[in-house]
Formats: structure tokens, C-alpha cells, sequence
């Protein structure tokens, strides 16, 4: 890091802690203001005058200057306890249709929520309160029941986006709608900023920058993080019913490995050594092989220093898992049960609906094509291992292709099967397995057992892109340095993505991994599968690059 470099870092936190500092006596002002007795409306004109462009919005110097009306008469606007006895879903569930418009009962509630409408008008106001998960119920607070001067504090101080304590007796109002007759009312937590437009749909710089609230006004957001987790539920029992043994693995790594790609790299000061953040957990679950755990899998994140698109993210979710004695066969039949129950349990079908509208199916038997088979029929000619590498880039040539550092018979292999199979997503829309890899490409997998010159690889396909991988695992701890070694020299001659030689992992298999299968599928892949949405949607906090 340069001087410049660190002067200029210094500069931006100083900016961060200067703002923050200015914020700060802008709500000390408010404060001031209205221990002095000024009203909220002067509080708010006085301070804006004070601080001019550097103000915060009207709309939160008006919600701090009550939040500091509230503090000045010994209200506090984040209380620690309330009696809340039933949720709003279970009133919603007891009393829904089976009450008559009017209707009455002396049953008494306390619920909480955060206020979607408001209706402060008259002796009788109305406010709708949600539960996290969108339920809504409509709370009265009446003049006439909670006395002339609460009334006149609920007009005076709730606001859209507070969290609200109401107790009261469950009615249908006259209009029909269930709601609480409230004998008494409290603010559970102020909210000093106000809601989006709820009528308007959130922009997309809205919904990344600030995914709550996306997830207080979009039910779409709140049901992908419901489906994400019954998704990663059904995951766990699949494997538990299974008798698969959950891990944990590291996330810092001295030596990056376990798939192709570029890792993240920091530095541990204790040792002064730089680590890489996890690309895969495969190495460390091999090494669980050979201690004896013969079913294992990880839920895991990891770190990949790539690009940015509508499947792939830096940081990501996937789920692996090795059998001892499988092999990609084995995975193969795993995987899609893994996928057709996690559709299940999430919507109740193999067959779901897409954020387009269309439906895609999941369900029955799924295609399987061989990587060397379908690019020879897309070109019209027999491609096969013994294909020289002077001959496929003479292809790539002619079909425009654009050269990649370090290209190996497999690695142009791999790109013109690309070029005719994943830039149209239809050509693969319904589930496929690929199968059958050139071995320059697949490091980790052992040769296939009939096929000279390939290895037993497969990438599952749905609609267009790449769900899941499998191998049978090589276990052969020379021919995996032999591998390494390879990778290796590909780093050196510039493919960024190549592996790292893992001595320690090598010294493991030679203690003896049993033959066996393994699988990586990324879960907010397979929530894409499932929503047809993008990555972005189906991560609950993306990474995305700060605002100057």
C-alpha cells in the first residue's frame, strides 16, 4: 500500500467520523430545542436554519424531535419489555371470517407491529400493523376508550415505520375488518426514518443498498428469505435421513484449492503470513474421508475474486457433501432428489412457478449428454481427447472465438462446448447432466473408467446455466501430484485460476481416502432454479460497491 494510498484512506474516515460528528449535534440540537420548550415544528424550522444543506431531511429532524419529546417526558421510544400475547398471524388465524361485521368480543389481546397506515383524524383513529411476514391486522385507539390526552399523543408523535404495542378486545369493526379496540397503546421503537413509497415498486439501487426494505415492502423479498431457508431445511433433513454428518471446514486457507478459481487473499498478522479466503471446502472434507467420516457435507460460504453477473457473486452459498464407495453416478441420483424434494418442500411441487410467470418442471428423469458427444454433433465432426490443440483453436478461430490465456486441449474444449450450449439458455432449459470432462480441466476426479483421456465429471444444467458439479474423486495420491503439479505450471503461465499445490492435502490421501463421490451445488443457484430470479434477489445482503 502506498503512502497515497494510506493518506487518502485517512482522508475518507476522517469524512466518515466528520458526518457523523455533524449528525450527532444536529440530533443534540434537536434535543436542545425541546427541553428549552419549543415545539416540534419550531424545534425543526431552528435547526434546519443551523445546519442548513448539511441538515438531515425534514421528514427525521421532525421524527427526532419527537423521539426527544418523548425522553423529555420521561417516555422512552425503545422500552426493553412489553406484555405482547398473541402474535398478529395468530389472531389472524382464530378470529379470520368468524366474526360478523360489528361483531364484539371480550377477549383480550396484546399484539405488536410495525404502522403500513395511518388514519389520526377525529376521536377515533386507525392504524394497520404487520407482522414480519406481511400478516396485517387494523388497530382502533378511540378517544372514548383510551382517554382525551393518549389520543392526542397518538396523533401528536406515531409515525409510518413504528413499531406499535397495542392491547385491547378482538372486533370486527363495522366495515368488517378484525381488529383490536384498544384500551392502551405504546411506541415499541421509534423510527427516526420514513418508509419508501408502499404504493410504488422499489428501484433496484433500493432493493441492493438496503435489503430491509425491500423485505418490510416487497412480499416477494420476504418470501425469498422464507423460501431460502425451508430450501436449506429440506437440504438438511435430505442428508440427515441420509446419514451424511454435517462439517465445518476452514474459511482461511494457506493454500487455495478445490475448484478453479481466484481467491480472495489477506493476511494474518499473529503469523505474518498471507491466507486465502475459501474457494471450496473440498479439501478439507476429502481429508474428513480419509479420517473415517464416509458420509459428510457443508453447508459453507465462499470467497471467489471474479466477476459480478445475474448467477455468479464474491461471496456465495453452496452446499458439498462425499460419499465413501460413490461416484458420480451415485451424486447424480443424489443431487436431483436434493433438488426435486427442495422444491417440494419449498412450493409444495416439482413444478413451480417463475418470477416470469412461466412454470418450469423439475420432476421425472433428466436428460444426460457427454461433453465430447454433444460438441461433436454441434460442429459436425468427431471431437475427441486425441483432438489436437492446433486443430480446436483453428475451430475457435473460425467461429470468432476469443483466445484465453494458457488454452489446453481441455480448457478449448470446455470453450467451444460453451460457445454452442450456454449462450442461449434454452439449449439447455430443462434439467441435463453433462457429462465426461477432459482431464486438464478436472484436477480433482479420477479418469473415467472406460473412456481414455476423460475423467467422471458432471455439470448440471438448468434452464441455461450451471447448477451443480459431481466427480468420482481421485484418490490417487501420485497421480493427484502429478494433477497439481500441472495446475501449477498452468498458474505460472498465467491462468489465474489454477490450484495450488496442496502437499498436506497429497500427505492425507496417501494415508488412503476411500474411493467415493462428491458433489458441490450452489444454494443461491438453486434458489435462481426454483424463483427464476437472479443472484442479487435470492442473497439476502449482496455485495455491492460503496457510494462515493
Amino acid at each position: 500500500m502506498t503512502e497515497e494510498t494510506i493518506e487518502n484512506d485517512e482522508k475518507q474516515e476522517l469524512s466518515t467520523v466528520e458526518r457523523a460528528e455533524l449528525l450527532m449535534r444536529q440530533d443534540e440540537a434537536v434535543a436542545r430545542h425541546i427541553n428549552a420548550g419549543e415545539s416540534i415544528e419550531d424545534t425543526v424550522a431552528q435547526t434546519s436554519k443551523e445546519f442548513e444543506s448539511e441538515s438531515h431531511p425534514e421528514q427525521v429532524l421532525v421524527r427526532v424531535a419527537k423521539r426527544a419529546e418523548m425522553l423529555k417526558n420521561g417516555v422512552s421510544p425503545y422500552p426493553v419489555h412489553f406484555d405482547v400475547t398473541t402474535t398478529i398471524e395468530q389472531v389472524r388465524a382464530q378470529y379470520d371470517g368468524k366474526l360478523e361485521k360489528g361483531q364484539e368480543t371480550t377477549d383480550v389481546v396484546g399484539i405488536a407491529g410495525r404502522v403500513m397506515f395511518l388514519r389520526n383524524t377525529g376521536g377515533l383513529c386507525f392504524v394497520q400493523l404487520s407482522a414480519g411476514d406481511g400478516t396485517t391486522i387494523q388497530g382502533m385507539i378511540s378517544k372514548r376508550e383510551v382517554g382525551p390526552d393518549s389520543i392526542k399523543a397518538f396523533k401528536r408523535l406515531v409515525d409510518l415505520g413504528d413499531h406499535l404495542f397495542v392491547r385491547g378486545r378482538v372486533i370486527s369493526s363495522k366495515t368488517g375488518e378484525l381488529s383490536v379496540f384498544a384500551t392502551e397503546w405504546q411506541i415499541a421503537a421509534k423510527a427516526l426514518r420514513p418508509l419508501p413509497a408502499l404504493h410504488k415498486e422499489l428501484s433496484e439501487e433500493q432493493r441492493t443498498r438496503k435489503p430491509y426494505l425491500a423485505m418490510i415492502a416487497d412480499e416477494n423479498a420476504r418470501n425469498m428469505v422464507r423460501n431460502r431457508a425451508k430450501a436449506v431445511a429440506s437440504l438438511r433433513r435430505n442428508f440427515d435421513e441420509r446419514g451424511y454428518m454435517e462439517a465445518e471446514t476452514p474459511m482461511l486457507q494457506t493454500v487455495h484449492g478445490g475448484a478453479a478459481a481466484r481467491p480472495f487473499v489477506t493476511h494474518m498478522n499473529a503469523f505474518d503470513i498471507d491466507l486465502f479466503l475459501r474457494i471450496a471446502p473440498e479439501l478439507f472434507l476429502k481429508r474428513m474421508l480419509v479420517g473415517g467420516v464416509d458420509r459428510v457435507f457443508e453447508i459453507n460460504r465462499d470467497f471467489r475474486n471474479e466477476g459480478v453477473d445475474a448467477t455468479h457473486a464474491p461471496e456465495f452459498t453452496m452446499v458439498e457433501a462425499y460419499e465413501a464407495y460413490g461416484t458420480y453416478d451415485t451424486m447424480a441420483a443424489l443431487t436431483k432428489d436434493l433438488v426435486q424434494r427442495a422444491a417440494r418442500d419449498t412450493f409444495g411441487s416439482t413444478t413451480v412457478t417463475l418470477a416470469s410467470g412461466e412454470e418450469y418442471d423439475f420432476g421425472g428423469e433428466w436428460k444426460q449428454i457427454t461433453m465430447y458427444g454433444s460438441l461433436s454433433e454441434s460442429l459436425g465432426e468427431e471431437i475427441t481427447p486425441e483432438t489436437s490443440v492446433e486443430h480446436l483453436r483453428a475451430i475457435a478461430d473460425k467461429l470468432g472465438l476469443e483466445e484465453e490465456a494458457a488454452e489446453n486441449h481441455g480448457k478449448l474444449v470446455e470453450h467451444l462446448w460453451e460457445h454452442f450450449y450456454t449462450e442461449d439458455p434454452r439449449t439447455l432449459w430443462a434439467p441435463t447432466f453433462v457429462r465426461d470432462f477432459p482431464v486438464e480441466t478436472s484436477p480433482l476426479t479420477k479418469s473415467h473408467r472406460s473412456v481414455p483421456g476423460v475423467v467422471e465429471k458432471w455439470d448440471l444444467y438448468v434452464r441455461g446455466f450451471e447448477l451443480a458439479t459431481a466427480y468420482s474423486e481421485l484418490n490417487d495420491p501420485v497421480v493427484q501430484r502429478q494433477r497439481l503439479v500441472q495446475q501449477a505450471r498452468q498458474a505460472m503461465a498465467g491462468d489465474d485460476e489454477a490450484m495450488g499445490i496442496d502437499e498436506d492435502f497429497i500427505e492425507a490421501l496417501g494415508v488412503g481416502m476411500p474411493p467415493a463421490g462428491g458433489m458441490g451445488m450452489g444454494i443461491d443457484r438453486l434458489l435462481i432454479a426454483l424463483t427464476g430470479t437472479t443472484v442479487r434477489e435470492t442473497i439476502t445482503f449482496p455485495l455491492v460497491k460503496p457510494l462515493q
